[in-house]
């Protein structure tokens, strides 16, 4: 069983700000895999279902962004899964917006929402799916940058590499991180 969680802050007025991809992921992962995402538990929004006939959970934490690990905790719990059967989906703004990478384990690389769930689970052990959302422009707030949303003329290669994202979960699942990580991590051409 696999635990797939995209980070994210509820509520409308984040909705499609570059800070919440991994929402976004998880959305495109139900639509693709017919995974209602029908009930809230664990203090997330979560879906039961099956990708490549393994079991999964699909989970956006509702606890905004900075404490996704309290609701990761929960789930993990619940569910009673291994590091290795958790893959979280979020932010970079180390990558260009289009860019994907993915990582067996790893730090939090200054993401708070990794940060948390890294202190609840205890572990730095679990998948990791890194969407890229551009660095900030020169002089602007990091907060404000990563909470607003993508241009017009970007948003073209968001819908993309969300699709690639969903695409990445379901070969982790298939063929293992290895293989995954050899097909998503070749530096993608625009």
């Amino acid at each position: 069983m696999y635990i797939i969680i995209g980070l994210g802050n509820p509520t409308r007025e984040y909705q499609a700000t570059r800070h919440n991809i991994g929402f976004d992921v998880i959305t495109r992962l139900s639509d693709d895999c017919n995974i209602p995402l029908d009930f809230k538990k664990h203090k997330a929004i979560c879906g039961r279902g099956f990708i490549e006939g393994e079991k999964v959970v699909l989970a956006k934490p509702q606890t905004y962004m900075n404490l996704s690990g309290e609701s990761v905790r929960e789930l993990v719990d619940y569910y009673k899964v291994s590091p290795e059967e958790i893959i979280v989906i979020y932010d970079d703004i180390s990558l260009e917006v289009g860019q994907l990478r993915l990582r067996g384990k790893g730090s939090a690389g200054g993401h708070n929402g990794l940060k948390s769930i890294i202190s609840h689970l205890g572990t730095r052990e679990f998948a990791r799916i890194k969407v890229g959302i551009g660095d900030k422009p020169p002089g602007r707030d990091l907060a404000d940058y990563v909470l607003s949303r993508f241009a017009e003329e970007e948003q073209p290669i968001v819908r993309d590499i969300i699709k690639k994202s969903s695409e990445a979960v379901k070969s982790i699942i298939k063929d293992g991180m290895e293989s995954a990580m050899n097909i998503y991590n070749r530096k993608q051409l625009q």
